[in-house]
């Protein structure tokens, strides 16, 4: 994959804030992207996201990229909020087991300009380099273990050689593991995600692995940071931090707070409506609820405009 490229970290679901993401990072296809996985589970739209980038995909095939995530999966799915999504919005789980099957097909990792090597998760002891992962047989449900399960599944830590992952699946894997993987495969970094980081990203093993994560405010409640970085060149990255959709795109709807994909207008406060001046900070205000009502309107046309063509590929 050739520069400038925009690495992404887990999504998990969140629509608005996958459509903060493309406002930081630019629209496609006048940016390209990297997504490393975790598109589904844990938000309330993984529907909405998954079927969004899949769309992009086919519109855009070189200039959006996906690779697959530990919770591509039947077996995850089941238990974090994919499979019971899609049986609440089509009545069936048809649309899940679609999803299913495609997210076989997804490639394992990527790699940037030769240098840069990019995966959800982490190492495995048993690939020493990058010919080996294309000997996998990736088309088909991520094992409990195994090389496959182990680079969707592992994490990096602040330690000497490999050690059983707390996760129950993958490895941990220390900064000499880092060290030697790059050196053999003449790489300069790892970019992964997995991991939920609190700026949004993170260095670590001296700067031999970089962990992203561009889910903010993780499962609506963790107040965390999101990131992104822009890959220039091998050596030149541009992180950038950024939060969670502005809340007056949130509604309310029996009791919980969710985000609804219609045009949010919010509740109108008739006191603000009897005064006859505004101060500087009303005006503001409403300036940006317009303009992210005319975002959120841009994207649901694109969206639902992609998904009429994605029927052709199905």
């Amino acid at each position: 994959m050739k520069a400038p490229v925009t690495v992404c970290g887990d999504i998990h679901g969140q629509f608005f804030d996958l459509v903060e993401l493309f406002k930081i990072g630019g629209d496609s296809p006048d940016s390209n992207y990297l997504f490393m996985g975790d598109y589904v589970d844990r938000g309330y739209y993984s529907v909405e996201c998954v079927t969004y980038l899949m769309c992009l995909k086919i519109r855009y095939p070189n200039r959006i990229h996906l690779t697959r995530g530990n919770h591509e999966s039947r077996q995850i799915t089941q238990v974090y909020g994919f499979y019971d999504e899609c049986l609440r919005k089509y009545g069936n789980s048809n649309v899940w087991k679609y999803f299913t099957d495609l997210f076989d097909y997804l490639p394992l990792t990527a790699v940037v300009e030769n240098q840069i090597f990019c995966l959800h998760g982490g190492l495995s002891p048993s690939l020493e380099n990058l010919d080996s992962i294309l000997k996998l047989d990736r088309k088909q449900e991520t094992p409990q273990e195994g090389p496959m399960c182990d680079l969707l599944w592992s994490d990096p830590e602040d330690r000497f050689g490999w050690g059983m992952s707390p996760r129950g699946a993958g490895y941990i894997f220390g900064h000499d593991i880092s060290e030697q993987f790059n050196h053999t495969n003449k790489l300069n970094m790892i970019s992964r995600a997995h991991q939920l980081q609190m700026n949004g990203f993170s260095w670590c093993h001296n700067k031999q692995v970089c962990t992203i994560f561009s889910a903010p405010n993780y499962c609506y409640r963790c107040g965390n940071e999101a990131a992104i970085i822009e890959i220039e060149d091998e050596n030149n990255f541009n992180p950038k931090t950024y939060s969670s959709a502005p809340k007056s795109v949130y509604c309310r709807k029996k009791g919980k707070e969710r985000r609804d994909s219609a045009d949010i207008d919010g509740e109108e406060d008739e006191d603000l409506d009897k005064k006859d001046n505004k101060n500087e900070d009303e005006i503001n205000e409403e300036n940006e609820q317009k303009e992210i009502n005319e975002r959120i309107n841009k994207v649901n046309d694109e969206y639902f405009h992609l998904k009429y063509e994605l029927r052709y590929f199905v």
